[in-house]
C-alpha cells in the first residue's frame, strides 16, 4: 500500500525522495520535496482527511540560506 500511496503523492506534485520505516511514536518518515509549501499542504489534506493517517510537516531550509538571512544586512 505504501507504493501506491507514493503515486498518489507524485500525482500531487510531491516527489517522494526518501522514506524509512522508524521504531517509536511514528511509524515512518518520509523525505519529500515540491515546488512550494501550497503543494505540500494540499498533499497533507488530501491525505490527512482520509483519516488513516497523521501528518506532520517540517519545512527545510539548506543550512547556508539560515544563515545568510540571519546575518544583518
Amino acid at each position: 500500500r505504501i507504493k501506491e500511496v507514493n503515486k498518489e503523492i507524485e500525482a500531487l506534485g510531491v516527489k517522494v525522495l526518501l522514506q524509512y520505516a522508524v521504531l517509536g511514536p511514528y511509524d515512518f518518515v518520509n523525505i519529500v520535496q515540491a515546488p512550494d509549501n501550497k503543494t505540500i499542504a494540499r498533499m497533507s489534506l488530501e491525505l490527512g482527511s482520509r483519516g488513516t493517517v497523521q501528518i506532520m510537516s517540517l519545512a527545510a531550509i539548506p543550512i547556508d540560506e539560515f544563515i545568510e538571512s540571519l546575518k544583518k544586512k
